[in-house]
């Protein structure tokens, strides 16, 4: 290869692995706004239980916690699914005209320590809390629910 074909080569894996880390950047950005959305969200239920006997807030504040879970979790999928792109696909085929392949090596050295169980994945923990909140607004939900329908029974009696 050229000087020229080199330096070309190498400006490219460079642009692309600040854009990668941008966009990476990005991701935690976006965690960040869901978490915060989903804790909010959570004190205000808890505000409407705390100040008021009417059980709807409470039954609509779950049903849009859940589907803000919802979205948190298909956003973390097409993240995951477009940075193993970035790396595997792009970065990595950029790196096979280069002498050294730095990403490659990460990547190998990270599935190996996942499979050693010496990594704790922090998106395995991201999905792990959305499931959690999940259930939290599901249990707010059906318990809510089901007063709601027993006070309705009741009335109706």
């Amino acid at each position: 290869m050229q000087n020229d074909e080199r330096f070309l080569v190498l400006e490219q894996y460079r642009i692309y692995s600040e854009a990668k880390e941008a966009f990476t950047t990005r991701n935690f950005q976006t965690n960040r706004f869901y978490l915060i959305t989903s804790l909010v969200l959570f004190l205000l239920l808890y505000i409407f239980f705390a100040l008021t006997p009417s059980l709807m807030p409470l039954i609509i504040g779950s049903i849009v916690g859940m589907s803000v879970c919802v979205m948190w979790w298909l956003n973390l999928d097409s993240y995951q699914f477009l940075i193993k792109i970035k790396y595997s696909k792009v970065l990595e085929e950029i790196e096979s005209l280069l002498p050294v392949s730095p990403y490659k090596r990460e990547y190998e050295a990270f599935r190996e320590a996942k499979k050693d169980k010496k990594a704790v994945i922090f998106s395995d923990f991201q999905k792990l809390l959305v499931m959690v909140l999940f259930c939290v607004y599901l249990v707010v939900f059906s318990n809510n629910v089901t007063l709601f329908a027993l006070n309705f029974f009741k009335a109706g009696v």
